[in-house]
């Protein structure tokens, strides 16, 4: 008499053995346990529980399918899914189930699903791989200083696809500056002396959004946008008191009109707008440029994005 035979599926980005409650109920009730590769990434953790299971190397698919069917004969069978999905396995299950007068009853159990965010694990892995000494020359070769353009110019290919209104550029020009965080966090473990990484990149991050945040994680208060940024402002005053000027933090080399933009919502910010207001008073082209910023603010336009779009708009008709 066939028994039952499970295909359980389950995830590699969470920790091995964080099955569901059918996953291991069909683990425990399996006579056999079989996987594809030693270092499979729920084999041991299987094997840990006291269920005994059996790595069973590369087979093809119709050999495997009979293999598995076979073993029915002695008590329900669970194959561990492999990590790229037993390419042809489901099909020579569904052929040779058909054609069985007495196959086992074949069912699915997804042990495991992947979160949100699973896939930057990926990310972090194929980046590993890359830098590793059995990676690629050119990732090796870089540094933080190298990737430099790299960085400047995806991030412009960004502002570029969001302006577009293309999503799925967005998406692609997302990945390649996402690219660039992974890139740089991956050589900063190779440190000799302040070695950080992804986790701590994230781990900071993640600390800082909390903290800015009290309306949303504490007992803030904070109903409308403009108090949100108010509240900012205050935060990081706090944060950072070694600040003497307004305009510490704001890079050197933002484009002069970003850079410009920043310099007056900080004058506003610190109740200096008088300084901005007597900078776009003058009659040369850089005061009226800068005065022109200033109505750009007052109008809520990033003069930035005012200047790509009409030079989009002329570059269009040619």
């Amino acid at each position: 008499m066939a028994h039952r035979l499970t295909l359980l599926l389950s995830t590699p980005r969470i920790a091995p053995g964080l099955f569901t409650r059918d996953a291991w109920t069909a683990l425990a009730n399996a006579v056999h346990v079989f996987t594809r590769d030693e270092d499979e990434t729920q084999l041991l953790a299987i094997q840990e529980s006291g269920i005994p299971a059996v790595h069973l190397g590369e087979m093809p698919p119709v050999a495997l399918t009979k293999l598995l069917l076979d073993r029915t004969i002695d008590g329900d069978v669970v194959w561990i899914g492999s990590a790229d999905g037993d390419p042809g396995l489901t099909d020579a299950l569904a052929a040779a189930v058909t054609a069985r007068a007495d196959a086992p009853e074949v069912e699915v159990v997804v042990g495991s699903y992947d979160v949100p965010g699973a896939r930057l694990l990926d990310l972090v892995a194929v980046m590993d791989r890359l830098r590793s000494a059995d990676g690629c020359p050119w990732d090796a070769e870089q540094t933080h200083e190298s990737l430099v353009p790299y960085l400047i110019e995806e991030t412009h290919e960004l502002v570029e696809a969001i302006e577009s209104g293309d999503r799925m550029h967005m998406a692609e020009e997302l990945g390649d500056v996402l690219l660039q965080v992974v890139f740089h966090a991956r050589m900063a473990q190779e440190h000799a002396d302040v070695p950080f990484g992804i986790d701590d990149v994230a781990g900071g991050i993640v600390d800082k959004l909390v903290r800015r945040h009290p309306h949303v994680f504490a007992d803030g208060d904070a109903e409308t946008s403009e108090d949100v940024a108010a509240n900012w402002e205050l935060i990081k005053a706090d944060e950072k008191p070694h600040r003497s000027s307004p305009m510490d933090g704001i890079p050197d080399g933002l484009p002069a009109l970003a850079r410009a933009d920043k310099v007056a919502s900080r004058l506003s910010a610190a109740g200096r707008l008088d300084l901005a207001q007597s900078a776009a008073a003058g009659d040369d082209l850089g005061s009226r440029l800068f005065a022109l910023v200033m109505e750009a603010r007052e109008h809520g336009q990033d003069p930035e994005a005012v200047l790509r779009a009409a030079v989009r708009a002329v570059a269009g008709q040619l």
